[in-house]
C-alpha cells in the first residue's frame, strides 16, 4: 500500500516526511556505483530490500544517473490487524537523472516510476542550482509534478488519481571558512484521491470508510548550520550540525523537528556520525479516534494524530580502499531507533493511547572513480 511505501526510511509523520532539499555546491556530481540494502521493522511493519546506484559524467559537463529500489513490505501493524486482514507485497521503483553544468550553474533533470499491486507513482523534476557572490553564496530553485493512481486490492481497475506539485528554494551561505548556513522553503500542492481505500475510521464506534478532502497544501522551512569544530592540532577532523523544521498545512496540522549531529574521523580510514532528533506534530482538522457525530470529512488515520516521535541514529564508515584521483571505496553502516507516541490514537477496548518503537538499518557499498 503507498501508505507504508517509504517506511524503510521514514524519519517521521506528515509533517517531518515534507522537507526541503538540502542545498549543495555547484559542481558535477562525482562518478559513483553503489548497493544498499534496506530494512524497517516497527509497529508491526517490515519493509526491507536493495537498492543499486550508478551516475557516469561524459565531457566533464553531463552526467548520468540511475537507480533501482525494491521494497518488501509485510504489514501487519495496529490499524490493519483492527479493521483488515494483514498482507504482503512489493514495490519496485526506478528513478533517472541527467545532470548538465553550465558556468556557475548546474541543472538536474529526474525521473521515477514506482509500482506495487495497489498503487503507481510517477514523477518529473528539474532543479537549478547556482553560485552567486562570488561562490560565497549557492542558491536552488526546484519544481516537480507527480501523478499516482491509487488502487483497491480485489476491485478491478483504478480506484481514483492523485497529483502532485512540488516548489522549492533554498540558499547556503558561507559564514565563515569553517561555518556554513542554510535555508530551504519547499511548497507542495496535492489534488485528487487523497484517501486510503482501506482505512476505516471511528464514528460512534462503528467503522466506517474513511472521508479526507481532495485537495492539501502544505509548506516545510528548514533552517540548519554546520561546522568544523576540530580543535586546533587535532589529527582526527570533528564536524557539528544543527537543524529546525517547521511544516504547516491546510489540514490543520503544525509540526516541528529538531536534529543534532556530530561527525568525527575515530582512526585512519574510519568516520564516525551520530544524532538525535525529535519530531512532534498536533493533529489535523477532521482527525477523530472516535468521532461524537459524523461530519464531511472524518479519518482515523494516526500518521494525521497528535503525536510525537524521538530517537537516536549513529553511521559508521570505513575506506575499504583508496586510490587519489583514482577510486575510492567505502562501505557504511547506519542503524536509527525511533521511539513513537500517540496522544490521541487509542487501541481497542483499553483505551489507551498507542506507543510503539522502530528500527531502521541501512548497508551501503559504494565506489567512486
Amino acid at each position: 500500500m503507498a501508505a507504508i511505501k517509504n517506511a524503510a526510511t521514514v524519519a517521521g509523520l506528515v509533517g517531518g516526511a515534507l522537507t526541503a532539499t538540502s542545498v549543495h555546491a555547484v559542481d558535477l556530481p562525482e562518478d559513483r556505483a553503489e548497493t544498499m540494502y534496506h530494512l524497517y521493522d516497527g509497529g508491526g511493519v517490515i519493509a526491507q530490500g536493495p537498492a543499486v546506484l550508478i551516475r557516469k559524467s561524459m565531457l566533464d559537463r553531463v552526467a548520468l544517473s540511475g537507480s533501482y529500489y525494491v521494497d518488501a513490505v509485510s504489514n501487519a501493524s495496529i490499524d490493519v490487524v483492527t479493521t483488515a486482514s494483514k498482507f504482503k507485497e512489493t514495490r519496485n521503483q526506478v528513478d533517472l537523472g541527467l545532470d548538465y553544468v553550465v558556468r556557475d550553474s548546474l541543472i538536474h533533470v529526474s525521473g521515477s516510476r514506482s509500482v506495487e499491486p495497489d498503487y503507481q507513482a510517477s514523477s518529473l523534476g528539474v532543479d537549478l542550482t547556482q553560485d552567486v557572490f562570488g561562490g560565497m553564496t549557492t542558491v536552488v530553485l526546484g519544481y516537480s509534478h507527480g501523478d499516482d493512481k491509487v488502487g483497491q486490492h480485489g476491485t478491478p481497475g483504478w480506484l481514483g488519481n492523485a497529483h502532485h506539485w512540488q516548489y522549492r528554494l533554498g540558499a547556503t551561505q558561507i559564514l565563515t571558512p569553517r561555518w556554513t548556513a542554510s535555508v530551504n522553503l519547499e511548497s507542495i500542492n496535492d489534488d485528487g484521491f487523497l484517501k486510503s481505500p482501506y482505512r476505516l475510521a471511528r464514528v460512534f464506534d462503528t467503522y466506517i470508510h474513511e472521508n479526507a478532502p481532495t485537495t492539501r497544501e502544505s509548506k516545510a522551512l528548514k533552517l540548519s548550520t554546520t561546522g568544523d569544530i576540530t580543535p586546533e592540532g587535532a589529527a582526527n577532523r570533528r564536524s557539528f550540525r544543527a537543524d529546525y523544521r517547521y511544516y504547516w498545512d491546510t489540514w490543520g496540522i503544525r509540526a516541528h523537528t529538531v536534529e543534532f549531529a556530530y561527525n568525527r574521523n575515530i582512526a585512519p580510514g574510519w568516520l564516525l556520525e551520530s544524532s538525535l532528533r525529535y519530531y512532534r506534530q498536533n493533529h489535523a482538522l477532521f482527525y477523530f479516534d472516535n468521532a461524537s457525530q459524523q461530519t464531511l470529512y472524518f479519518s482515523r488515520n494516526r500518521e494525521l494524530s497528535t503525536m510525537h516521535d524521538f530517537g537516536p541514529a549513529v553511521t559508521l564508515s570505513y575506506t575499504l580502499r583508496s586510490v587519489p584521483g583514482k577510486y575510492d571505496v567505502k562501505l557504511s553502516s547506519s542503524y536509527q531507533f525511533i521511539d513513537f507516541h500517540f496522544s490521541d490514537y487509542t487501541v481497542g477496548a483499553t483505551g489507551k493511547p498507542y506507543s510503539y518503537h522502530a528500527s531502521v538499518f541501512n548497508t551501503v557499498l559504494s565506489a567512486t572513480f
